[in-house]
């Protein structure tokens, strides 16, 4: 079992408190897992959403010198022009899609089915919804950037996606994804989707991390694109 993708845990899952008429699929950041965010989630939990927050794969980073953590793909450096793992991002992006596929054979169509994630996470969830042919509820993107952005327009040209709304998020202090990422994304998705339906938050003195204003904005931008029904 080791190292191959079998070995993947379940991922971490905050049910619904009533009958599940909508998803939230999380996605965490590089060397983490998905349970900090099931809890996060918890605190802000909507009754008729389902949270799933599954872990990535223990995989070699280049940017920590060959290091096995989780994963969702490789990163070789944090600059604006850093080699990128096209294949690895394009492989991780599938798995997502099966995810969103499994809820909806679980009876939650896609356009209620929100995507997100946290830095490497948030990065992940962008790229699956901008090339998804499935019509998602929305994009909830923290203090990430969009990868492979020299394939843009063209990876989003059978996108059902061009009207998603989108929460971006930053921390002004990051010191690791600088919020200049953020700024140049957003420019970059509002070329790419309606720029009326993307909404930019930064908070000062954030670091790479979360706060509770940036949550209960999050709880809001879901409550919004999937109401109950």
């Amino acid at each position: 079992m080791c190292g191959n993708n079998m070995s993947v845990p379940l991922p971490a899952i905050v049910p619904a408190a009533r009958k599940a008429t909508a998803a939230v699929i999380f996605l965490h950041g590089l060397g983490d897992t998905g349970h900090g965010w099931a809890e996060a989630f918890a605190g802000i939990r909507t009754p008729h959403v389902k949270y799933i927050c599954p872990h990535a794969p223990i995989k070699p980073v280049t940017l920590n010198m060959g290091m096995s953590m989780p994963s969702w793909f490789d990163i070789i450096g944090l600059q604006t022009d850093a080699e990128e793992d096209e294949a690895g991002i394009k492989q991780a992006s599938e798995k997502i899609k099966t995810l969103i596929d499994q809820e909806v054979k679980n009876g939650i169509p896609s356009h209620r089915i929100v995507i997100g994630g946290f830095s490497q996470g948030g990065a992940l969830s962008l790229y699956t919804a901008l090339t998804s042919q499935q019509k998602l509820g929305g994009v909830v993107a923290l203090s990430c950037w969009l990868p492979l952005r020299h394939s843009f327009p063209q990876a989003s040209a059978n996108s059902a996606n061009k009207e998603m709304h989108v929460l971006q998020c930053h921390g002004e202090a990051d010191p690791l994804v600088p919020v200049m990422f953020g700024c140049l994304t957003v420019e970059k998705l509002k070329t790419l989707c309606n720029p009326s339906n993307i909404t930019f938050n930064t908070y000062p003195r954030m670091p790479h991390s979360a706060c509770p204003e940036e949550m209960m904005d999050i709880k809001q931008f879901i409550e919004k694109q999937l109401p109950p029904i």
